[in-house]
């Protein structure tokens, strides 16, 4: 698809869409004295406004994913992302969008509130990506497919060639969610923007570098993409405490706690068909392991009662008798693997 294809899948009141516009959008240069936004002159440390644009967070992130500060939109949490593709790209009550089932909820959510269609096609049996089921369940109305590698909830992360088929033989935006990519072993798309206009990358700082409390999320895409959603969000979509604390994380590395995540990961995953009741440990390339067990609620009930909460999958599509466990600090997955053992050995909590 070419760049100038973009252009025409975008809502045509979003095209004419004159976006709310700062004094701080406007100007050039060095400002000292600030009196057009009527906010308070006394210095509490977060009288002003924060920026909008997020200028100096762009740049210092843009070299570290390698990738240009025009490539880059900041969202309230991802959330905030998925709902502008829907706000640009989707006339209400008309047009359709193609996702994958098992996956993020969020997709389903929030086509719903923006009254879009959401067509969910089924992975495979092993959940890998059924190609031709997912190009077949578009037509001319079908303005997005999302696609998230390392998937939520099955771990498992779809090759990048799969996805270059996707993107090659469908005339919409393809939207790849790689939450998860800092803990997994196939290379994140983001070298692929210039080549796929259509593709949109969403990232996020909740995973790998632990900031899930300060909402913030990403998506990187062409300019021109990355321009609408910029005109389309509220004007300071991201805080100044977000900005701020988000800088300070970029100064300090993620490859140690990735580390440890993964060693524990596989720590888990060995454990876990030890127990007679676990049926399946399905592959992760995620923070996260999905087993299928005996009696996923009763097992659920047993950790809760036991102090620990994990995700009961078990009335998602695809994922019957499953629970998805995160991996935790060593100390939190020893209680888990002894509450297993509890479990194993008859002493049911719940």
């Amino acid at each position: 698809m070419k760049s100038d294809d973009i252009r025409a899948l975008v809502r045509p009141n979003i095209q004419k869409l004159c976006p709310y516009s700062t004094a701080r959008d406007e100007y050039k240069g060095t400002i000292g004295v600030f009196l057009d936004a009527n906010e308070s002159p006394f210095p509490t440390g977060w009288n002003r406004y924060p920026d909008p644009r997020q200028t100096t967070l762009r740049e210092k992130l843009a070299p570290i994913k390698g990738v240009k500060p025009e490539n880059i939109f900041f969202g309230n949490g991802s959330d905030e992302a998925i709902d502008l593709i829907f706000r640009i790209f989707c006339v209400p009550g008309k047009d359709n969008v193609v996702a994958i089932a098992p996956s993020y909820g969020m997709y389903a959510v929030s086509a719903s509130i923006n009254d879009v269609e959401v067509r969910e096609v089924v992975l495979n049996e092993d959940f890998s990506l059924p190609y031709d089921r997912l190009l077949a369940a578009c037509d001319a109305d079908t303005k997005a497919i999302f696609l998230c590698s390392p998937n939520n909830p099955s771990g498992n992360a779809f090759s990048n060639e799969e996805i270059f088929k996707v993107l090659e033989n469908f005339n919409g935006i393809v939207i790849v969610d790689e939450a998860y990519i800092d803990f997994c072993s196939v290379p994140s798309l983001l070298g692929s923007l210039d080549r796929y206009p259509n593709l949109v990358v969403f990232q996020t700082f909740s995973k790998a570098r632990g900031l899930a409390g300060l909402r913030l999320g990403l998506a990187f895409s062409n300019p021109y993409v990355i321009s609408v959603m910029m005109m389309v969000k509220y004007p300071y979509n991201i805080n100044a405490s977000t900005q701020k604390f988000a800088l300070a994380a970029l100064e300090n590395g993620i490859d140690a706690q990735v580390a440890e995540i993964v060693a524990q990961r596989a720590r888990v995953a060995a454990a876990l068909p030890q127990y007679s009741f676990v049926r399946k440990v399905y592959p992760s390339e995620a923070n996260f392991i999905l087993v299928k067990v005996d009696d996923a609620n009763r097992l659920y009930d047993h950790l809760i009662a036991d102090g620990i909460i994990v995700r009961n999958r078990n009335r998602v599509v695809g994922c019957a008798g499953c629970l998805r466990i995160t991996i935790g600090l060593p100390e939190e997955n020893d209680k888990l693997l002894k509450s297993l053992n509890d479990y194993e050995k008859g002493n049911i909590r719940g």
